[in-house]
């Protein structure tokens, strides 16, 4: 089979040319995914970051993998923002056990006007331990990517987290074409971007497919991308669904595809593994590493969901040779230094 490339003037990838990735032999994917990994990246390292819930559940959105929706019937119970000072401690520690970005997330439709100064606070703070920062807080106004630009905020987390034709399925209170203006509205502030999904919620081949395109034409794809497996929550609507099931759920060879044709469609992003990796064996997550992956989070929890520990993390980062990276040899793109 010829080598699938995007139109090299525009960097632009046809939905065929997706497929087609899809559909080459395993090995001869993962082969072409580790010679882009290596063009672009160190192949041996892989960053840690930390994520924390700074204000948990009571979101009035209805997304069907969430736990912290208010429409849910779920056991978690909501919290208000947390204390500035309780933040930036958690960050100290997340340093301490070798996290080189520190990303916060509120479970918001979109932030209030009151609640940006205590927001401010909390990115300058990450920032000056030296650590790279990140947010995720539903949508934003033009204004609030701004301030979140001028606090030095690193990264903007907002996921597409599905293809077009299959975010209806999932989400009712939120358009696709809403999530792509919080991403402009990031993107023109200067703050990079960081948006992937989540795989495994019964969707299809052809919707991991819309998926990847969609991101890599954005008119500058994300700097980074988190790809999340479903983990089936009781008391959602995919939770419940899905948790009997056993054939929705995404196997892991096609897992491993999802990310190498991602990191092949987006070279120079940072692909990070996210939620669903505490289930999954070391010699999957060794093959994401080979497939192109470089990022994860660690820690014992994923906003609400359970997450390997940073034990475990570094016994299988030494069993594998892999080096954590170092915050200053993170390529960060945008206006920012």
């Amino acid at each position: 089979m010829n080598a699938v490339l995007p139109i090299e003037a525009a960097e632009r990838w046809s939905r065929e040319a997706i497929a087609d990735l899809f559909d080459l032999p395993f090995t001869e994917l993962v082969f072409r995914a580790a010679e882009t990994h290596r063009t672009h990246h160190a192949p041996n390292e892989v960053q840690r970051s930390t994520l924390l819930s700074i204000k948990t559940g009571g979101c009035p959105e209805d997304c069907g993998y969430c736990n912290q929706s208010a429409k849910h019937g779920t056991d978690l119970k909501a919290s208000k923002l947390m204390d500035v000072r309780a933040v930036l401690q958690a960050a100290a520690q997340a340093k301490d056990n070798g996290s080189t970005r520190f990303c916060m997330g509120a479970a918001w439709r979109n932030p209030k006007d009151r609640d940006m100064p205590a927001i401010v606070q909390m990115v300058q703070g990450v920032r000056q331990m030296g650590m790279e920062t990140c947010m995720t807080l539903g949508m934003l106004t033009p204004d609030q990517a701004r301030q979140l630009a001028d606090a030095g905020l690193d990264y903007y987390n907002h996921n597409i987290d599905t293809s077009p034709e299959y975010y209806a399925e999932v989400i009712t209170t939120r358009s696709f074409e809403e999530r792509l203006d919080t991403l402009d509205n990031v993107r023109s502030a200067g703050i990079n971007v960081c948006s992937g999904g989540i795989v495994g919620m019964g969707e299809t081949r052809g919707d991991r497919v819309g998926f990847i395109h969609a991101l890599a034409n954005l008119p500058t794809p994300p700097e980074s991308v988190p790809i999340n497996a479903l983990v089936p929550v009781k008391g959602t609507p995919l939770g419940d669904m899905l948790a009997d099931t056993p054939l929705a759920k995404i196997d892991d060879i096609e897992f491993v595809r999802t990310v190498a044709v991602a990191r092949i469609a987006m070279p120079r992003s940072m692909v990070r593994l996210s939620a669903g990796r505490e289930s999954m064996s070391d010699a999957t997550q060794a093959l994401c590493f080979i497939a192109g992956a470089n990022s994860i989070f660690t820690g014992d929890k994923l906003l609400t969901t359970g997450n390997a520990g940073d034990d475990k993390d570094a016994a299988l980062f030494a069993k594998l040779g892999i080096v954590a990276m170092a915050a200053e040899q993170h390529p960060v793109c945008g206006a920012k230094a």
